[in-house]
Parts: C-alpha cells; sequence; structure tokens
C-alpha cells in the first residue's frame, strides 16, 4: 500500500468513527426529548389536578 492509501484509510476511519459517535449523540438526544415531554406531560396532569 502506498502513503496516500494509508492516508485515505486513516481519514475512512475517523469518518467512520465521527458518524457512528454522531448516531450515539442523536439517539441518546431523541430519548431524552421523549422523557423531558413525558415528564412535561405528567407535571401538567399534576397542576390541572392540584
Amino acid at each position: 500500500m502506498s502513503q496516500v492509501q494509508y492516508v485515505a484509510l486513516a481519514y475512512g476511519v475517523v469518518f467512520v468513527f465521527v458518524l457512528v459517535w454522531a448516531a450515539i449523540i442523536a439517539t441518546k438526544l431523541a430519548r431524552l426529548e421523549r422523557e423531558t415531554a413525558e415528564l412535561a406531560e405528567l407535571a401538567r396532569g399534576r397542576r390541572d389536578d392540584g
């Protein structure tokens, strides 16, 4: 393999790592938004009841 191929491979590995990291963060953010909406709904229900 030439040096250019090694550099391209290194960039590819970093790119895949960043994509996986972004997917994990997006999944966590979606779960957090869902839980926050659920908590807000519960708080609204408590306020209406009390």
